[in-house]
């Protein structure tokens, strides 16, 4: 979806410019470029992550373009070539984009984007790529963490007044919805988005009025299909639930409606929900959900049901929407390999740091499921390899310990997005997406893999061409003192 026309191309690392500008003076301009968007470990010690923010990537590149003010600025700081100031004013990007979907489950160190395409083009997408997919993805990953915590009952996103800024929250809410929460609080991302929004008082409704009924009573008159009270103002028991349970008796009940919920926002929430619960069946009011809310996350939701917390459904605010016990997706974007007259040039960063060191080439990823359906590992490849099983793979890690694919189903996981600069891929809707997350994580993946302590670690294999290829450039590019 289109949501907001600004031009926010000029988002970017100078960097990208002045590189951009030495590509152009020193005739680099049409060189074809592979570049790598990865990232190198799960956030919260996970195993997986889930792939969010390819439609806004999307936008971005069909409205990617530089305005005659952009222009005038650039030309202002004095440093950059006319020409490739009318280069740029004429920009559109010219290549080839492929991508996993946007929803897929996803490991480290496998490439969930590659773009390719001339050198310039690939390097002024840089920044803006990775604030995008960084942030939507974290956000995804942490909201389907805190929805697998719930077991099944319904969580909602609270998170908009403690998001960094708007866009933060209003991508994050549409990026939580793709992870899995049910609804969301904030209401510019259900009208963008399409996102089922919910909410009903805070305590100033409450305060506003001479008393804790009338404040109840006012609102189930206005909204008696919605009366979900929130009880903590004052006291939860002795006067938050006994009005809510009045409100239901004097009037939601003779007029034909019920009490559809109690929130409590503080205190113990696995006593006073039990206390509630209690209450609350006595009353004959079985059918009341128990909406809990306050500083949640996973942990705490794990800890509250694993207490027997009467708790049926969640709001989720800041650790959510910050992504607060790890809030920084790593992902980098690395140039990979370079075509010198039609033949690539596979290219790869050395570090002293292991897990800096780059998978070189233009590659492709594929997902390996046994004969139940269930991802057993995903394989890097050189692009369009030929996969013939049996079909022996390496694990880096263990170089040792080949394995061999035999009879095995083989998936490659992402599609070609732009080709030549034109857009070829429909994004589906937002539901589809949503449901797609779900699909992988009831149907393809081990339970050992959703542990939030020690879980399971997925295989990522190369193919035995990646794999020479690999040590034969560390070797070449490796300085001996």
């Amino acid at each position: 979806m289109e949501n907001f026309k600004r031009n926010i191309s000029l988002l970017m690392d100078f960097y990208e410019l002045t590189m951009s500008n030495g590509y152009f003076v020193k005739n680099k301009k049409d060189e074809i470029a592979v570049f790598d968007l990865f990232y190198r470990n799960n956030p919260d010690e996970a195993a997986y992550s889930i792939f969010c923010g390819l439609e806004d990537v999307i936008n971005y590149v069909k409205d990617f373009r530089f305005d005659e003010s952009d222009i005038d600025y650039l030309k202002s700081l004095n440093i950059f070539n006319d020409e490739f100031l009318l280069f740029l004013k004429k920009f559109k990007f010219r290549g080839d984009i492929y991508s996993f979907l946007e929803g897929s489950v996803v490991y480290p160190n496998e490439p969930l984007m590659t773009i390719v395409g001339p050198l310039i083009d690939c390097q002024l997408l840089e920044t803006a790529f990775l604030a995008i997919v960084n942030h939507e993805t974290l956000i995804a990953t942490k909201a389907n963490r805190i929805v697998l915590a719930a077991k099944g009952r319904s969580v909602s996103d609270f998170g908009a007044r403690r998001a960094h800024n708007i866009d933060s929250a209003l991508y994050g809410a549409k990026a939580a919805y793709i992870g899995g929460v049910n609804s969301t609080a904030t209401t510019l991302a259900g009208e963008l988005f399409n996102i089922p929004v919910s909410g009903t008082m805070a305590h100033s409704w409450i305060m506003s009025f001479e008393d804790e009924y009338d404040a109840f009573l006012t609102y189930a008159k206005l909204y008696p299909e919605n009366s979900v009270f929130l009880i903590d103002t004052y006291d939860v028991i002795h006067s938050g639930l006994m009005n809510a349970i009045k409100v239901a008796k004097e009037f939601l009940i003779p007029n034909g409606y019920k009490l559809k919920g109690v929130r409590i926002d503080s205190g113990d929430l696995a006593y006073l929900s039990k206390k509630c619960r209690k209450i609350l069946n006595q009353n004959g009011l079985k059918d009341t959900i128990i909406v809990a809310s306050n500083s949640l996350d996973e942990y705490k939701i794990n800890s509250l049901i694993d207490q027997g917390a009467q708790i049926d459904s969640f709001g989720v605010g800041e650790n959510l929407i910050t992504s607060k016990s790890n809030p920084v997706f790593g992902g980098v974007y690395k140039l990979v390999g370079i075509y010198k007259k039609g033949e690539l040039i596979p290219k790869i960063k050395i570090s002293e740091t292991l897990e800096k060191i780059t998978n070189p080439s233009f590659k492709d990823v594929y997902r390996v499921f046994n004969k139940e359906n269930r991802a057993i590992a995903d394989l890097l490849t050189l692009h369009d390899e030929k996969l013939i099983q049996p079909l022996t793979v390496i694990d880096p890690s263990k170089p040792w310990k080949n394995m061999v694919f035999d009879d095995l189903t083989i998936k490659n996981m992402r599609v070609k997005i732009f080709d030549k600069g034109e857009l070829i891929y429909k994004v589906p809707d937002i539901e589809t997406r949503r449901n797609y997350v779900r699909y992988q994580i009831d149907n393809l993946m081990w339970d050992e893999e959703k542990r939030f302590v020690m879980p399971h670690i997925h295989y990522l294999d190369f193919s035995k061409d990646l794999y020479d290829l690999k040590i034969k450039l560390i070797k070449e590019n490796k300085y001996d003192k």
